[in-house]
């Protein structure tokens, strides 16, 4: 690079990437002024922060106010993607949303759906166990699962299964006879009505516990025996080591790499045990390691990922007035990942099968369309940052300045070259003067609009 670029400011753009939805350079600058103790500090709590109000996003968008098809609710997520100043519980719902897969092609039912996300949104980060029952009373996951379908005199074990199976300890850790004694464990856990459906929409629905409907008989469960309530078998649940290390390798995939580090995973599952299971924890730990500030441009973005990060730079979005928030939005559907509807019980396949063929197509041409836009606000605050102070600039330093802008992104040799190649400059470029504004204006657009091209845009 011929743009000497602060190691603060690098790491900055990494940690931002990974724990939120990227940043442009002029807040990474700011951010890297504070110190990584102090954002990372800032990010693992996000409590400490109030919530934006959102009133004048519902007032606004008030087309969307009884919506029932959850499409506002997958809007105003990303809204807070963009926008929010608590990133990390944004980024962990979504992490969450894949491990505890629930859609909106079954539930049907937007109120619901509502409820999930906020209890991925509000629990996210605490304890494991804690979520779990959050979860386990969930209505959408009761619904989604047949849950209410299970009785004390004829026991449905879906979601006894899949609490084991897919939310926490995975396959090969627990015996047939424990999937049925935790199913027998849950009965009585259902769900309110939420009918009428019309003139107004779907009633919220609750969680109810039906006593006469439990099974209170003894139940032995992963080698414990008792009278146990679903409460009961979480407890036991998270206390096994098999949970720690489920639990660590989720993380780390979200957060470090597609590929996994069986040490790092058993570093983190140690913090799991130690903690009492509380994910602030080791996500601290995480987010100081080598393994983590090492592992740049090593995990594909997810489609929600890549479009949020991608308005961040553009600078839209960033205030409930702009038009088509849900449109956008639903352009994650093209990309293999519509939001709060994932393809089965089992999430979406990510990592590497988030880039095929058609897939990549479309990520490429959406983030060039709104990068490429020289009007755009975002694009037209960092091309005033990168002519700041100049009379010209040459080519090399105008690619390096481009990638800067953009949360400090690096590029291997050979794709710097074709870039260069691609955009044809045969000598440095005036910026100095308003008439050379105009052209410099469309040039960084159009070098803005091919970086997403690249192998790293498509990383964090």
């Amino acid at each position: 690079m011929t743009i000497a670029v602060s190691a603060d400011v690098s790491l900055m753009g990494h940690l931002m990437r990974r724990a939120a939805f990227g940043a442009q350079a002029a807040e990474l600058e700011i951010l890297a002024a504070r110190g990584y103790d102090s954002v990372v500090d800032e990010l693992l709590h996000p409590e400490r922060i109030p919530r934006p109000d959102e009133d004048l996003l519902e007032r606004y968008h008030i087309e969307h106010s009884d919506e029932e098809q959850g499409k506002w609710t997958g809007a105003r997520w990303m809204f807070r993607m963009v926008n929010s100043p608590r990133p990390l519980e944004e980024k962990l719902a979504l992490m969450w949303h894949d491990v505890f897969a629930v859609g909106f092609s079954k539930v049907v039912n937007n109120p619901m759906m509502r409820s999930y996300y906020d209890m991925l949104r509000d629990h996210g980060l605490g304890n494991f166990g804690d979520m779990l029952k959050q979860l386990s009373r969930n209505p959408s996951m009761i619904y989604w699962l047949d849950q209410q379908m299970n009785h004390a005199d004829a026991v449905n074990e879906n979601y006894g299964r899949e609490l084991l199976e897919l939310f926490s300890m995975g396959r090969g850790n627990y015996t047939e006879d424990d999937v049925k004694a935790c199913a027998r464990a849950f009965t009585g856990w259902t769900e309110s009505q939420t009918i009428p459906r019309y003139p107004n929409g779907f009633y919220d629905s609750k969680f109810v516990y039906l006593e006469e409907d439990h099974d209170h008989s003894e139940k032995t469960f992963l080698g414990e025996t008792g009278n146990f309530n679903g409460d009961d078998i979480i407890d036991i649940i998270v206390r096994q080591p098999a949970t720690a290390r489920f639990v660590a390798a989720e993380i780390y995939d979200f957060f470090v790499s597609d590929d996994p580090d069986p040490q790092a995973i058993d570093t983190l599952a140690q913090v799991y045990v130690d903690s009492g299971h509380e994910i602030r924890e080791m996500l601290k730990v995480l987010l100081y390691s080598d393994f983590f500030k090492e592992a740049r441009f090593q995990r594909v973005k997810s489609p929600a990922e890549l479009v949020a990060s991608t308005l961040r730079f553009a600078g839209e979005h960033r205030d409930p007035y702009d038009f088509g928030l849900v449109p956008t939005t639903q352009k994650t559907i093209l990309m293999g990942q519509q939001i709060l509807n994932p393809p089965t019980v089992e999430g979406w396949h990510t990592g590497r099968e988030w880039i095929d063929s058609s897939f990549l197509i479309e990520r490429v041409n959406f983030a060039a369309e709104r990068l490429g836009n020289p009007d755009a606000n975002g694009v037209s605050e960092m091309t005033d940052r990168i002519a700041e102070g100049k009379d010209s600039i040459a080519p090399d330093d105008l690619l390096d300045a481009c990638l800067y802008e953009l949360g400090s992104m690096e590029l291997e040799d050979d794709t710097r070259h074709i870039l260069m190649e691609e955009l044809g400059l045969t000598g440095d470029v005036r910026c100095e003067l308003e008439a050379d504004m105009v052209d410099f204006r469309n040039l960084v657009a159009r070098l803005f609009g091919l970086i997403p091209a690249t192998r790293e845009y498509q990383m964090a």
